[in-house]
């Protein structure tokens, strides 16, 4: 009787294993075009808070908690977030235990990035209210295997990302306590595209974005630096899409399509030059790891473990 409960709770673990290991969207295939199918989804869910990271960043205006203090002040800030962003060979058919890389890159994102003051607040900060917003600069053309979508917003050859929000004072620098700020922001892009099965490549991943941001933010100016740093937390969701090559038959199987839903903490820490209205911040920062279960094995990518991304801009305030 105890061999016969051993072999069946073996039994049941082998299952339970399979299960895992065949994602519901990919069900209906097995062999090398179920792992093609398993790599196209995972890779897709393993870029989709990349993508979110690269947008996002980590202070919505950097170098400062500081909230501009009412009704006729603002900044603008040009920057760029990037962080090192291995991808997958979309030549993958399905054989070999693991998907080899395409290539790895450090992928830098443009943002620009307007603060407004709305309301004051009390003469110590609290409550003093600022409007945020951003654009995400997404070209279409200049990176290989990358499309964005035909409808999407544009500015001649670069697509747009837009966001919006609002950053609300908790305390204003003074005397030797720093600003603290709290922020929250929404941006989306549009549908980008890694891959085309149309050219040869055996899959092809398209993702959209919708970030939600939230962050808390101390800074302190000494002499002409400005130090701030703060923590955050993001949710990242959106709609997918994948379509592959069957690796038996050549035939482009039909697309299939899903939502993604994920999210990550972070911390991050800026550092600049402060020049009358002009400052220059660097940023560096860590997105915090998840596992997410996939499937698929990647070669130079582990998609359980955090990420560092790093920022530059220039920042003008009146």
């Amino acid at each position: 009787m105890r061999a016969v409960s051993v072999s069946a709770a073996l039994l049941l673990t082998g299952l339970a294993s399979t299960a895992r290991a065949q994602s519901a969207e990919c069900a209906a295939y097995d062999g090398s075009t179920g792992r093609v199918c398993s790599a196209a989804l995972d890779a897709t869910r393993a870029f989709h808070p990349v993508a979110g990271l690269l947008v996002s960043g980590g202070n919505p205006v950097l170098g400062t908690a500081n909230t501009l203090g009412g009704l006729g002040h603002f900044s603008v800030t040009a920057r760029a977030n990037a962080a090192n962003v291995v991808l997958p060979a979309v030549g993958y058919d399905g054989t070999g235990g693991s998907v080899p890389a395409s290539e790895e890159l450090y992928a830098p994102v443009p943002v620009v990035e307007l603060a407004a003051g709305v309301y004051g607040g009390l003469p110590s900060g609290l409550l003093s209210i600022d409007f945020l917003g951003s654009a995400q600069l997404l070209p279409t053309n200049q990176i290989d295997n990358f499309a964005v979508n035909q409808d999407a917003r544009r500015i001649g050859d670069v697509a747009l990302g837009l966001g919006y929000g609002a950053r609300i004072g908790i305390l204003r620098e003074l005397g030797p306590l720093p600003a603290v700020s709290v922020s929250v922001m929404r941006r989306d892009i549009p549908q980008i595209t890694y891959g085309n099965v149309a050219d040869g490549d055996q899959y092809r991943y398209a993702i959209d974005l919708h970030a939600t941001n939230l962050r808390v933010v101390a800074s302190k100016q000494v002499a002409f630096l400005d130090l701030a740093g703060g923590l955050g937390w993001d949710k990242y969701s959106g709609d997918a899409s994948i379509q592959f090559r069957n690796p038996n038959s050549s035939a482009v199987e039909p697309a299939i399509n899903f939502e993604l839903d994920n999210s990550r903490p972070m911390a991050f820490i800026n550092a600049g030059l402060n020049v009358a209205a002009l400052k220059l911040v660097g940023e560096v920062g860590y997105q915090g790891g998840k596992d997410q279960n996939l499937t698929t094995d990647f070669e130079r990518l582990d998609t359980t473990k955090g990420k560092f991304f790093a920022g530059l801009g220039l920042r003008v305030g009146f």
